[in-house]
């Protein structure tokens, strides 16, 4: 079952949206040929011969015959900072007919997929932070497994979404403020960014070396690029006059897209080449990440991290 951001338009609230999300994407993920894969929510686990008896549910033994130890809050698996770029080039493509929270760009999808992972992380009583950063660290708080940090996250989630200006033209500084990530997160988590990866050139070689140093620190990286495929990676435009506008650096270029094309699409290529060579090299799971396409794969790779890394 894929779950289109349509699917969910009709939910206001990002946590309603997340819950749904998740809650269709757990239906089809059973319901599919990766039935046997291991969702788990429960709040218990298996009693281990030599531990404390003070948690054990004896109500559940009297119903089950079997010990299970309950599980509280504090207990995590697994630790799990988001790490969103909320660069100007990220709230493209722009429609001014439609409402921040119904913008069907880079940045709201991604701040759904932030949530939906946020409601599945924490379900999975996995601790969860978050990171939003453009030409500084607009905002960081360490992973926790709390019920108030499920209010904060979606709290901070919603107003990204819904009072930020695309047009304040911020650039993006994400080799910096990796590296500033890398240092402060809790050493061997996982760290799922959301990115559409555009840094200026010449700054190329700090991106790939702030993304070494997350895994120099001992994290697991899984990288999302983010991207409106038919556009920006195909350039698939109407064969007419445009009107180009860098939402970073608001430069502006008049053209008709079939001159400037197959250019682009050979540097495109090169680049995006040559970051999937780096991540290999790093291992860094670097994954795709289309806009108009709905938000399972994001959730199935994390699942399969997850797994991966327990």
């Amino acid at each position: 079952m894929i779950i289109h951001p349509q699917y969910i338009q009709k939910y206001s609230a990002l946590e309603m949206l997340a819950k749904q999300v998740v809650e269709g994407f757990i239906t089809g993920l059973h319901k599919s040929p990766f039935h046997g894969f291991s969702v788990e929510f429960a709040e218990h686990r298996i009693y281990n011969p030599g531990e404390s008896t003070k948690h054990i549910d004896w109500k559940l033994y009297g119903r089950s015959d079997k010990l299970f130890i309950k599980r509280y809050e504090e207990e995590t698996n697994l630790r799990c900072q988001l790490v969103i770029d909320a660069s100007s080039s990220m709230y493209y493509p722009v429609d001014e007919k439609t409402t921040a929270e119904n913008q069907n760009n880079k940045i709201n999808f991604s701040l759904k997929c932030a949530a939906a992972l946020s409601e599945l992380l924490l379900r999975q009583r996995d601790a969860v932070g978050l990171s939003v950063f453009s030409d500084k660290l607009n905002f960081h708080a360490p992973a926790r497994s709390s019920t108030a940090q499920k209010k904060m996250l979606f709290t901070e989630l919603e107003n990204l979404q819904q009072h930020y200006n695309p047009k304040s033209n911020v650039e993006t500084f994400a080799g910096t403020l990796l590296d500033q990530i890398a240092e402060i997160v809790h050493k061997r988590s996982l760290i799922i960014i959301f990115s559409d990866m555009f840094d200026n050139a010449d700054k190329e070689d700090a991106l790939f070396s702030a993304l070494q140093h997350l895994k120099h620190k001992k994290h697991e990286v899984l990288l999302f690029h983010v991207h409106d495929k038919k556009s920006e990676l195909n350039f698939d435009f109407e064969n007419r006059p445009h009107h180009f506008i860098d939402m970073e650096s608001g430069e502006e270029i008049k053209l008709n897209p079939q001159q400037a094309k197959e250019n682009y699409l050979t540097h495109m290529s090169n680049y995006i080449s040559n970051l999937k060579t780096k991540c290999g090299q790093f291992k860094i799971d670097f994954i795709e990440a289309d806009i108009a396409e709905g938000f399972d794969k994001v959730l199935y790779a994390y699942l399969v991290k997850r797994a991966a890394m327990l």
